[in-house]
């Protein structure tokens, strides 16, 4: 973690003095290293510790970033099967630090940037996956009506929807031509599959890094970064954690390629796909390459506008945001590989 010179703690305190039951300055604040979409920190006060996750400053895209989104699908989810940090309140006034921003309860529980567990026992590695793919499961199966979210997408054909959003998203960051990127739009735009009327709650950017697990086992106690969350089609979560395991290893690919998976009790795709289709009743995913095509599409158009930002000098952490801007042509191949895939029989 690093400092927080760029908030103004002061004003920041005397607002939770005002909103926030129970607390209790003066407040500190460490800002976490991960996250390049909205900056979060770490806030330490005399009435305990909580998480600040607020806007970026500057020019922003329009519909990004949306803390107020985060933070109503978390309240919503409190008590339900999906494990989420308590939300503790919403400012939505700018002046207080310059953006919008909510705070949560810290969760305690361990975080993992790299998929194959490294230090961790081939049973245990085995049991987290096994979590995994049941909290998956789980976001897909919340009532939309209990919780109260039943209006927080719109109808229609989400990947129609998310294509043209993601596109529009991607045109407007745009730093340069990129043949395969501009390839795969034109194949995704062609191949939308039709509404098969599957409407549920989606994470939209569901993997190991936004995920806190239990201190000692493997069970999730806090699914994190809500930002793109809400009501779609359920296997495009399942298609972007698939995505993310055909990146190279290490702390910025965070993906499996080329690892020997079954040594380390760690499912191949199909395995994993499987356990998810036996959770949800379902028999098995036809054309299975699109959903993997349209995951590489989103997060290539989603690191783009990270590189923007970067440029334009309003980036959580410049510079790694210039090295993930600089993958988005790996992003695009990945698609258009997935296309060409020959289905499982």
């Amino acid at each position: 973690m690093t400092g927080a010179a760029d908030l103004d703690l002061e004003r920041l305190g005397n607002w939770l003095l005002e909103n926030l039951s129970g607390f209790a300055g003066p407040v500190r604040a460490e800002k976490f290293n991960r996250g390049q979409s909205n900056p979060t920190f770490r806030l330490s006060a005399a009435s305990g510790d909580y998480v600040l996750r607020r806007k970026p400053t500057g020019v922003l895209l329009k519909s990004a970033h949306a803390v107020d989104r985060e933070f109503r699908v978390q309240k919503a989810l409190a008590g339900s099967d999906v494990p989420v940090a308590r939300m503790h309140v919403l400012c939505e006034d700018e002046d207080v630090i310059g953006s919008a921003f909510y705070v949560m309860e810290l969760v305690r529980g361990r975080n993992f940037d790299d998929p194959r567990l490294p230090g961790l026992d081939t049973s245990l590695r085995a049991r987290i996956y096994a979590d995994m793919n049941r909290v998956l499961a789980a976001i897909h199966r919340v009532d939309l009506d209990a919780c109260g979210l039943s209006d927080f997408g719109p109808e229609g054909n989400y990947y129609r929807r998310q294509i043209d959003r993601w596109t529009k998203q991607y045109r407007a960051s745009e730093t340069g031509t990129i043949a395969a990127m501009d390839e795969l739009i034109d194949w995704l735009d062609r191949n939308v599959p039709d509404d098969d009327g599957r409407r549920t709650l989606v994470h939209g950017d569901y993997r190991i890094d936004n995920m806190l697990f239990a201190q000692d086992g493997p069970d999730c106690v806090a699914v994190l970064d809500w930002e793109l969350s809400t009501i779609g089609h359920p296997f495009a979560d399942l298609a972007a954690l698939v995505m993310q395991w055909q990146r190279p290893p290490g702390a910025e690919g965070r993906g499996l390629a080329g690892v020997d998976r079954a040594p380390l009790g760690i499912p191949e795709d199909q395995a994993f796909i499987d356990a998810y289709c036996e959770r949800a009743g379902l028999p098995g995913i036809p054309g299975f390459g699109f959903y993997l095509a349209f995951a590489f599409f989103r997060m290539g158009a989603i690191l783009q506008g990270v590189k923007k930002r970067a440029l334009d000098g309003n980036a959580s952490n410049p510079d790694l945001g210039l090295r993930l801007g600089a993958s988005v042509p790996d992003y695009a191949a990945g698609g258009l590989e997935a296309v060409s895939r020959p289905e499982k029989s």
